[in-house]
């Protein structure tokens, strides 16, 4: 409740977490044995590098419509006044 009053519909579900977290079970199941845990990372990280390329169209998008919280948003929250992506995810 601690999140400004706009915000509070968007975070209340929990169902896109728990949708990834299936959809890497599912593919970590397909594989079933792992030689070492390097590959686990690498297949875990190819699924997320994956899933956010899919639905990048979809949350520029929903971003735009008001659906997602985006760092303007945020910035208030933050004690931290220098708020920018990780280059990893620009």
């Amino acid at each position: 409740m601690t999140f400004p009053k706009e915000h509070r519909a968007k975070i209340h579900s929990t169902n896109p977490l728990e949708r990834l977290n299936g959809e890497i079970k599912r593919r970590t199941d397909v594989v079933g044995i792992f030689p070492n845990e390097a590959a686990i990372r690498r297949l875990v990280g190819a699924i997320l590098l994956e899933q956010n390329d899919a639905e990048a169209a979809k949350r520029t998008k929903a971003v735009q419509r008001g659906r997602y919280m985006t760092l303007e948003t945020m910035a208030p929250l933050s004690d931290d006044l220098h708020l920018a992506l990780p280059a990893a995810a620009a």
